[in-house]
């Protein structure tokens, strides 16, 4: 640990220093500048991370931590001092040089990892642990059928044409590909007026949800789905819209968490609702698999308007949508002037690796002093961002073809009857199942049991990756969320390992 001013006094000599001792030490430091102030420790090769609070109070958590070799012993260092001392343990190095540049204090509210890498972090050990096992991998929701051939041909064929005089471009319009900015509004918005120069293409969802978090800035008020995707909760802590986490109940303070359960068909009691300025709300919803339905949206519309917010409508999984249900935001009279449309390729035509997205902003979306959403949305693009893979666009074009769509439209059929496996195999053994009609994902309930202990004994007993619903929110607990997306016979394979472990 290090600080970075010499007005501290200075600690305990490291050979009469105990933990105890040490907490005294920092309890009577006159601390102002920092919030937290970190010890690292390594017992028996597990890094432990210390936090003291101000105000003495003492948090104590295990941390996975990787990015440098721990001290035993640790003591703070004054500027311009070392502390020589004999290795432990045949420890390589110890920490190095500190700068005097803080740490922000918005990353230090995140909690522990986020969720997917976490995932496949702890596949990874079973996987060693097991590794004739055969893991079934329907946790993190990656896709696994092949691009229909006609969509690859058009990326190769723009990629190939790179290597010509004639067919070389380097960098293109931020905001996208215009004849692939027209197929996005055609294809997905005909009939609801998007324009084509309303939408922005990009790599992909997530990074626009994190563009829209720098667009609205740290000093507005957000409101969640609980359960949701963590990508809305984390980037509202790091851009700096969440007070500290609060263990007690799993939430932030300064962020609105709308329960979306079974109980209230997982669309908020927007009476009891709180009035935020953004309202992220995914339909169909990641984790539940739940389509909002037509009445619904036109109650949160509503509910925007009459509070002067703004809604962040993710609708990744629109096309897995095979009921009545609306598949954007904007077939909602009035959603142009409270709604941005987050969307992707990603799910539907398997370009999780490819990367391509898009960002619709109504030119009618205008903040409090009446200025348009979308020049703000525009020049962040423009600052941030140099457009996406040319190469990826081609694949996009391609997608929205007669013949491409056609083809994706039978992947997406394929992944469905997955979920259709799953979600049966789940209901013979009596279980509660949501979801797996208008997505790919199966939200299942274990009532009364934590949800992390459901993901550890399926993944111990049958070698089969989910995820827990706690990592998607306090609303998710005693749930786990199975992915459709996978090859027919392991799903299959699948089904019949969960009938044998609860049978």
């Amino acid at each position: 640990m290090c600080q970075t001013s010499s007005s501290y006094p200075p600690p305990p000599p490291p050979h009469s220093l105990s933990i105890y001792s040490l907490f005294d030490a920092l309890s009577n430091w006159n601390i102002t500048r920092y919030t937290f102030i970190y010890i690292e420790i390594n017992i028996g090769g597990a890094r432990l991370i210390l936090r003291t609070k101000l105000r003495n109070k003492l948090i104590m958590q295990y941390s996975q931590l990787s990015t440098r070799i721990c001290i035993p012993h640790a003591v703070s260092l004054q500027p311009k001092t070392t502390w020589n001392r004999p290795k432990f343990n045949n420890e390589k190095s110890t920490v190095g040089h500190c700068t005097r540049v803080p740490r922000n204090t918005n990353m230090e509210k995140l909690q522990s990892g986020y969720l997917f890498p976490e995932i496949c972090m702890r596949e990874f050990e079973h996987s060693q642990k097991y590794p004739q096992a055969g893991l079934i991998r329907l946790g993190v929701g990656d896709t696994t059928e092949p691009i229909p051939d006609i969509i690859t041909s058009a990326m190769a064929e723009h990629a190939h044409a790179l290597s010509t005089v004639q067919g070389y471009r380097g960098y293109g319009a931020e905001q996208g590909n215009t004849a692939l900015r027209k197929a996005i509004a055609e294809t997905f918005y005909r009939d609801v007026g998007v324009k084509a120069n309303e939408v922005f293409v990009s790599d992909g969802a997530q990074s626009d949800i994190s563009r829209l978090q720098m667009l609205m800035g740290p000093n507005v008020s957000v409101a969640v789905q609980d359960p949701s995707f963590p990508g809305y909760i984390d980037s509202s802590v790091i851009v700096g819209q969440a007070g500290m986490f609060q263990d007690e109940n799993g939430k932030y303070e300064n962020i609105v968490y709308m329960k979306c359960g079974h109980e209230n068909n997982f669309f908020p009691d927007l009476s009891t609702t709180s009035r935020t300025d953004v309202i992220f709300f995914c339909s169909p919803n990641n984790p539940t698999g739940y389509a909002a339905s037509r009445q619904q949206l036109q109650q949160l519309v509503e509910f925007a308007k009459a509070n002067g917010s703004i809604i962040v409508y993710d609708s990744a999984y629109a096309t897995y949508i095979s009921d009545e249900s609306p598949k954007s935001i904007f077939e909602i009279p009035g959603a142009k002037e409270v709604a941005i449309e987050v969307s992707s390729f990603s799910k539907f035509a398997g370009f999780t690796g490819v990367r391509l997205g898009w960002t619709v902003v109504p030119e009618e979306l205008l903040y409090l002093n009446g200025f348009p959403v979308i020049k703000d949305y525009n020049r962040i693009v423009c600052t941030c961002f140099n457009g996406a893979s040319s190469v990826a666009q081609a694949g996009g074009l391609a997608c929205l073809s007669k013949d491409g769509y056609r083809a994706l439209s039978a992947v997406v059929d394929y992944y469905m009857g997955n979920a259709g496996i799953i979600a049966d195999a789940f209901a013979s053994l009596g279980l509660k199942v949501y979801g797996g009609k208008n997505a790919p994902y199966v939200w299942v309930h274990f009532p009364g049991m934590s949800s992390w202990d459901i993901f550890s004994e399926i993944l111990e007993k049958t070698h089969i990756v989910t995820v827990p619903g706690r990592g998607f929110g306090p609303g998710g607990e005693e749930y786990i969320r199975v992915s459709a997306f996978g090859q027919r016979e392991r799903i299959l394979e699948a089904s019949r390992r969960l009938k044998n472990l609860y049978k």
